[in-house]
């Protein structure tokens, strides 16, 4: 008899099948809550300029250069695809629903209400993954509301917010810090005065916001943070590898920001003050960012992720061969 991982729906441990009518009456309500979002959220115009947007609507525009938060279009193809990727577990997680999640939808519920009253769209926004993992867990447990709450709250690293700019200033500092330490240890000769970086030649480069790394901190926390919803780690170690996006943010800028001063100084400065000041953050931030996130991985896992995943399977597969047949009686 071969082994077999079963999934929870195919295991002992799963849940009564659902009648017809009550799979019919769970998705007429899971239309009339969809309903009722998209209303409110989409169609309902209270924000924005002169009142006249919905709060989706301004909170699309405010992913712009000027807030900083170009990343913000990453995130709703991001939460459909975490859901899709444990969706699976999603359904077959599904059971009872419980009267506490109506709680918690009543929370997102009054920070809507709290929004409309101050012309808020940022609150608004903040009450959303309340009032979807609310109806979740009201509409199918508690085990369902827990996988979906992660990509929901999701929604929260891309609202723009009013001190992220004032940190930017900190960030600016730090990048011209070590894009100036840098770029004399590769024996490019900098002079260093405020956020400004002068070159031998008098050459000036000026470490703005959108430099100082502040966009790509938040960008790379938005993968870091689907890379630990799907990794297969204890929550202390996700925790740990979340939180890892910030040196890894700012070490990898910092690079980016030395490449331009040695290409200059080596190179073809036009070249490296234009297109490679342009192109740098996509050819080498993120490659580096995504190979030092996997280092990270590894080091916690105690080997590369997909090598250990294997080790896992392969261990239960050994148990599962090493335990007796059941005898019928």
């Amino acid at each position: 008899m071969e082994p077999s991982l079963q999934t929870p729906a195919e295991s002992g441990c799963s849940v009564p099948a659902k009648s017809e009518s009550e799979t019919r009456s769970e998705w007429i309500a899971v239309a009339l809550t969809g309903i009722v979002l998209v209303v409110f959220y989409a169609v309902f115009r209270h924000f924005g300029p002169m009142k006249g947007e919905p709060a989706v609507v301004t909170w699309a525009r405010a992913w712009n250069k000027e807030s900083d938060f170009e990343h913000g279009w990453i995130f709703p193809p991001l939460v459909i695809g975490l859901i899709g990727w444990r969706w699976q577990e999603i359904r077959a997680s599904r059971g009872a629903g419980e009267w506490l999640g109506l709680f918690v939808a009543l929370a997102g519920a009054v920070l809507y209400v709290l929004s409309y009253r101050t012309i808020q769209w940022r609150v608004a926004i903040i009450g959303l993954p309340f009032l979807l993992t609310g109806s979740a867990w009201y509409l199918w447990g508690r085990k369902t509301a827990l996988l979906l709450a992660f990509p929901f709250f999701l929604t929260w690293l891309a609202i723009p917010v009013g001190f992220l700019q004032q940190a930017t200033g900190g960030l600016q500092l730090i990048a011209s810090k070590l894009a100036h330490l840098g770029s004399s240890a590769c024996g490019v000769v900098t002079t260093l005065k405020g956020n400004t970086i002068t070159m031998g030649d008098g050459s000036g480069f000026n470490v703005d916001e959108g430099c100082s790394g502040i966009r790509s901190l938040w960008s790379l926390m938005l993968i870091a943070a689907a890379w630990t919803y799907v990794a297969k780690m204890s929550f202390w170690k996700k925790s740990v590898l979340f939180l890892s996006a910030f040196p890894i943010a700012i070490l990898g800028n910092s690079l980016r920001l030395i490449s331009i001063f040695v290409m200059a100084e080596y190179g073809d400065a036009k070249f490296a003050r234009g297109p490679w000041h342009d192109w740098s953050p996509l050819v080498l931030f993120y490659p580096i960012s995504l190979l030092l996130l996997l280092t990270a991985h590894s080091f916690l896992e105690g080997g590369l992720p997909w090598k250990v995943s294997r080790r896992r399977v392969l261990r239960r597969v050994q148990v599962s061969q090493s335990q007796p047949e059941p005898v019928s009686p």
